[in-house]
């Protein structure tokens, strides 16, 4: 069984250089709007808190973990919202406060799990290293929400490969959420990591491919900008099918973003 330790310390690097973004902002630029429809900087980092409490309640109480949960299948299309919006209201020094402390909290119960341990979430049960590695999707792609409203840009790191692997791993997800046959062959992908080496799953001599830089994967995938403003590449028409559809992210299908022109 592999160490989960670097992906524990992977989430902890993630989160603290989106600290480091927010860390000194005025309190009125937490209400500047983000790229999500109605959420500010301020319900951005609410909704980042609210699910880092969430995987703390799973992986160190699972009897308690099944309320939120309930209350999740009763809401699927607004449970999310309701947490974020709640978050969302407390001064900035009190919401980045109650952040900090639930993802130290997480990061402390994450090390000590058991190994093999798994524990409930809103899908399928996960491992500690499969929790944090979806916490750091969560904290990547919220934390691209937040950079676009402050229009800055962030420099990409090879952390970006727990987002590239979950969104390679959802394939067929992706293709079942739309009520579409998942294709029966496996994919190629190769993506050009931040560091330049190449990342690559599925065979190689894969009739349908998918390539491009890994950081556009990753924003294709999280849904954060479309397909028409970035460098992946599809070969076949399954795998074509696939970049209009594709996500990371476990609910419904997302809305996604307009293409820049559409946009202006």
């Amino acid at each position: 069984m592999a160490d989960p330790t670097p992906v524990f310390d992977d989430l902890r690097a993630e989160s603290d250089e989106l600290d480091r973004l927010v860390a000194d902002l005025e309190p009125e630029r937490w209400t500047l709007p983000t790229p999500a429809p109605r959420w500010t900087i301020a319900h951005q980092i609410a909704h980042l808190a609210w699910t880092d409490r969430s995987a703390l309640l799973a992986v160190t109480d699972a009897d308690a973990f099944r309320t939120p949960a309930e209350k999740a299948l009763a809401a699927p299309d607004s449970f999310v919202d309701e947490g974020a919006e709640e978050g969302a209201h407390l001064p900035p020094a009190d919401l980045l406060s109650t952040w900090r402390e639930g993802r130290t909290a997480l990061d402390t119960a994450l090390r000590a799990a058991p190994r093999g341990a798994r524990f409930p979430w809103y899908g399928p049960p996960m491992s500690a290293a499969a929790m944090a590695t979806g916490r750091i999707m969560e904290t990547w792609a919220h934390g691209q929400d937040i950079a676009d409203a402050l229009g800055v840009v962030r420099p990409p790191t090879d952390r970006l490969k727990h987002v590239v692997r979950i969104g390679v791993r959802a394939r067929d997800f992706a293709f079942g959420v739309h009520g579409l046959p998942v294709p029966d062959e496996e994919f190629r992908v190769e993506l050009a990591s931040p560091s330049g080496e190449v990342w690559t799953y599925g065979p190689e001599g894969a009739a349908q491919r998918v390539t491009g830089p890994a950081v556009d994967f990753a924003l294709l995938v999280t849904q954060r900008a479309h397909r028409a403003d970035l460098a992946v590449r599809a070969e076949g028409p399954d795998a074509d099918r696939w970049l209009d559809i594709a996500q990371a992210f476990a609910g419904p299908p997302g809305s996604g973003r307009p293409p820049k022109e559409d946009a202006r």
